[in-house]
């Protein structure tokens, strides 16, 4: 992943964060465990906390994304 990142195809802004893609994480090979949105590992290296808790800030009370 030495290459720059795309926008829209590696990552997208919403509510002034930087949020990595499906794709980006794909690529990069593994979970990171820092609890990403789009994740495709399972949450596999995130510690304890669990991924709903990493992500509650992002949701409304209703369950509902806010993003």
């Amino acid at each position: 992943m030495n290459n720059p990142l795309i926008e829209g195809v590696d990552f997208y802004y919403t509510n002034n964060l930087l949020v990595f893609t499906e794709q980006y994480h794909i690529e990069k090979g593994y979970c990171c465990g820092l609890g990403c949105r789009h994740c495709p590992y399972d949450f596999e290296n995130v510690p304890e906390q669990k991924p709903d808790e990493i992500l509650k800030p992002f949701t409304s009370e209703d369950g509902l994304n806010k993003i």
